[in-house]
């Protein structure tokens, strides 16, 4: 069977191309501080340069989620900008919107401003009203895999068990099958018995070995710490070239969808990509 979604009106999936969503925070904390959009102006030229581009949707997160970063703000606080974010970026693209939160209430005031789909870190583990919410209100969702116990020792069987939880979650909240993509949770894996780095690369190699989940796979890449500390580059803004590398590869290992800062490089990459892979 193959696998397929529908976000917001995009279709994803097998026999389609590898869609590509462009990643905008308006949290300062962010670790990658070249991705923050301060003001509505930047906001605004950011999604309209992301659009311009061949983005097929914006994620927009107004708290980041870097488990290395003490980067936790109050929830009306990320309401405040999560929100206000989203208003100018409805008016700025046509593009489905995404609001990256594991927090229901400010999942449920950015569908009110204008989000379609919740990107969920915590694959509905965080905040137990989030599913129930996301089967109301929302047109899609993306659930993650991330840790919840230290010393894991097999990055594919891990993360198998925790997004067929999410998906679970997201059954027997009466989501349908065909709104849910999955996230295996790059760089959100710090404990595991396997240093993060290897973690993460050997997750990647072996994203193949998630398609019995049977549902499309988005994967973020964009300029992550593993990447950092393969290639000696500390600061975020030197990562792009070994970015577009992973990005190639996830491609190749059949990713349907990249989350990405950087949405034009990211595009010819993967199209390169497509063009390589086995038919």
């Amino acid at each position: 069977m193959a696998a397929y979604a529908c976000l917001a009106g995009l279709e994803v999936g097998d026999g389609y191309p590898v869609r590509l969503v462009g990643a905008i925070n308006v949290s300062p904390e962010s670790f990658y501080r070249e991705s923050v959009a301060a003001g509505e102006e930047a906001l605004r030229s950011r999604a309209e340069q992301m659009a311009a581009e061949g983005a097929d949707m914006i994620d927009v997160g107004a708290m980041s989620t870097a488990p290395y970063l003490a980067t936790a703000i109050s929830e009306a606080e990320e309401t405040r900008r999560l929100t206000s974010a989203i208003r100018v970026l409805r008016q700025a693209v046509a593009l489905p919107i995404s609001a990256d939160t594991t927090r229901s209430r400010v999942a449920l005031a950015a569908m009110e401003a204008g989000a379609t789909v919740i990107n969920d870190v915590s694959g509905f583990r965080g905040d137990p009203a989030m599913a129930d919410l996301a089967a109301r209100r929302a047109d899609g969702v993306v659930l993650m895999a991330s840790e919840t116990a230290a010393g894991a020792t097999d990055p594919v069987r891990t993360v198998l068990d925790l997004l067929r939880r999410s998906c679970a979650a997201a059954d027997v909240a009466g989501i349908p099958k065909d709104r849910v993509v999955l996230d295996p949770g790059i760089g959100f894996f710090r404990r595991a018995a396997l240093s993060w780095e290897v973690w993460d690369c050997e997750l990647l190699r072996r994203l193949a070995e998630l398609r019995p989940l049977n549902r499309p796979m988005l994967i973020g890449l964009s300029r992550k710490s593993f990447i950092g500390k393969i290639l000696g580059r500390p600061d975020p803004i030197d990562r792009l070239p070994g970015s577009l590398a992973a990005t190639a590869v996830a491609v190749l290992n059949g990713v349907h969808i990249i989350r990405t800062h950087d949405v034009g490089p990211t595009r010819d990459a993967i199209r390169m990509a497509e063009a390589l892979r086995p038919a």
